[in-house]
């Protein structure tokens, strides 16, 4: 099995495990705010973090070299991951998703400037290409540019450098390195923004099981990105998540009655053929 095929099967859990976390942000998101929703998102990490570290003998792994890259990295991954909970509460799925998915293409073009990975004509091609397949599915109307529409866009440019970030740092870290400082330090991010006032919602009994559905399929989903990223470039790994979309396009019909129109499936072909183009040319 090559490279690119053991990054895609990553892929595939990484886009469950999203998926699924939309679907649990959303129902909590009545009782939460969104820094309160990564607080408890991290607390459930930290316990899984190091449970599993514990049971397989991995915490001696974690170290303190990289410190700054680690807090960069998780910086960049907390603002884009309360901008993503944000949006997920104002627009559909789809879309929040479909200006999310612009996220491979921020990190074809910023990948070469900080991990010195060759930018190539296909490349480009690949990223205009499924830029052309996202504006058909979201198209975005300039006169109605909702607080919604922002987060979602704005919350790709974080998660390309999240993803870049990660990349790098999977060159001298271990995975559990990684996970161990995503959550210990997003869990002190969420803190310190969730209680800036002095009240911090709790999740009700009937909520909490969507809190811990959140904290796991969060963490599985970087566990499975990851591994990914330190399989194959963070070129060929990011434009994989591209099938979350119709994905998420028909749990929005199934779940909120959000509708789901014939572009939306002509965008996904488009983006579909950019990301196998991007993964052949490897």
């Amino acid at each position: 099995m090559n490279d690119t095929l053991r990054a895609a099967l990553w892929m595939i859990g990484a886009i469950t495990s999203f998926t699924a976390m939309a679907v649990a942000g959303r129902a909590i998101s009545l009782e939460l705010d969104t820094f309160e929703i990564m607080l408890f998102r991290s607390l459930t990490g930290i316990v899984i973090v190091l449970g599993v570290a514990l049971a397989a003998g991995t915490l001696g792994q974690v170290r303190r070299q990289k410190l700054g890259l680690h807090f960069t990295r998780n910086i960049c991954h907390f603002a884009g991951q309360n901008l993503w909970f944000y949006a997920i509460t104002l627009i559909p799925l789809a879309q929040v998703f479909a200006l999310e998915f612009t996220t491979p293409i921020w990190v074809i073009l910023l990948s070469p400037l900080i991990l010195q990975e060759r930018l190539t004509a296909m490349g480009l091609f690949c990223a205009g290409l499924g830029f052309l397949g996202i504006l058909i599915v979201a198209r975005p109307d300039a006169t109605a540019i909702s607080p919604g529409l922002i987060a979602a866009a704005s919350c790709a440019v974080f998660f390309a450098l999240t993803a870049i970030f990660t990349r790098k740092l999977t060159r001298t870290e271990t995975i559990t390195t990684i996970l161990f400082y995503l959550t210990v330090m997003q869990a002190v991010f969420g803190l310190i923004c969730a209680g800036y006032d002095g009240d911090i919602a709790v999740p009700s009994l009937a909520g909490l099981p969507w809190v811990v559905l959140i904290g796991c399929a969060g963490l599985l989903a970087h566990f499975c990105l990851t591994t990914a990223l330190s399989i194959a470039p963070a070129s060929v790994v990011m434009p994989i998540d591209f099938v979350r979309l119709p994905v998420i396009a028909v749990v929005g019909m199934a779940f909120y009655n959000e509708p789901l129109d014939t572009l939306v499936f002509v965008g996904a072909a488009l983006i579909f053929a950019a990301n196998y183009l991007n993964i052949t040319r490897r």
